[in-house]
């Protein structure tokens, strides 16, 4: 059985004032909680951080870790960096989810192709998604100091806005039923939240990161991800973070132990 993961982290963006300071420790911390405790290999898991985390770099190194890829290998992909929308061209409404790479203002990695991606997911194969950014949403307030969305405003990027985001609604809802999944994906928030950037004891990681990490060490490790979602949602409701942690994939999956 192999166990192989990639994990990005983006704090640098060629946008003025549009940096954020969480994401290469959540990537960092991601890499070392699976060496660690999970006896993934320290040449099996990959760490791409800024400048090297391009498009074409990300969806290189996402096919690299499911080449060869057989029943019973656990892989593991974790992302932390912003997230955007592009507006749909039919002027509904609609929009399409984006993760933001360092080269965002040249190129965008789209939902689809996330999920096009998976679909080739070998049977038996446990891949394991961890998204930590925003997907939509603009014009709110962080609730906490020190804490900011991780999310780009197509504005910065010169495209254009949704008149009203959180009444909008990602293009492909319900297109993909979670039954039909080939990946178990863990996100940050819903579809119309942001995700969190901010000081969390000390050091700079995403809201979702931070509490999953402290989640899984206080269960000593062992624990299911449907528990991991429960335990990590009442710590942001408890401090006050508005976002919904997001759980997908097989029930099966979700019922299942985490990395194993």
């Amino acid at each position: 059985m192999a166990k192989k993961a990639l994990c990005v982290g983006i704090n640098d963006y060629p946008y003025v004032g549009n940096d954020l300071k969480g994401c290469v420790h959540d990537a960092q911390g991601w890499a070392q909680l699976l060496i660690d405790h999970y006896d993934f290999a320290v040449p099996d898991v990959k760490v791409i951080l800024d400048a090297e985390a391009t498009k074409a770099n990300t969806l290189q190194a996402l096919k690299n870790l499911m080449a060869g890829a057989s029943a019973g290998d656990v892989l593991v992909f974790t992302n932390s960096s912003h997230g955007s929308y592009n507006v749909s061209t039919d002027s509904d409404e609609k929009y399409d989810e984006l993760i933001c790479p360092y080269d965002i203002d040249t190129n965008q990695i789209v939902d689809d192709e996330l999920r096009e991606l998976f679909r080739n997911t070998p049977a038996g194969v446990k891949m394991n998604v961890i998204l930590d950014n925003c997907f939509s949403g603009t014009g709110t307030r962080a609730p906490l100091i020190d804490l900011r969305p991780r999310f780009l405003p197509p504005s910065v990027r010169g495209k254009p806005e949704l008149q009203n985001p959180f009444l909008a609604k990602p293009k492909s809802t319900d297109m993909f039923p979670q039954e039909d999944m080939h990946e178990i994906l863990l996100s940050g928030c819903r579809d119309n939240e942001f995700s969190y950037d901010g000081n969390f004891g000390g050091t700079f990681h995403g809201a979702l990161s931070y509490n999953a990490l402290e989640v899984i060490q206080k269960a000593k490790y062992k624990l299911t991800y449907e528990q991991l979602l429960r335990r990590v949602g009442l710590r942001l409701t408890k401090s006050n973070i508005n976002q919904h942690p997001q759980l997908e994939g097989k029930l099966a999956f979700k019922k299942s132990q985490i990395f194993v």
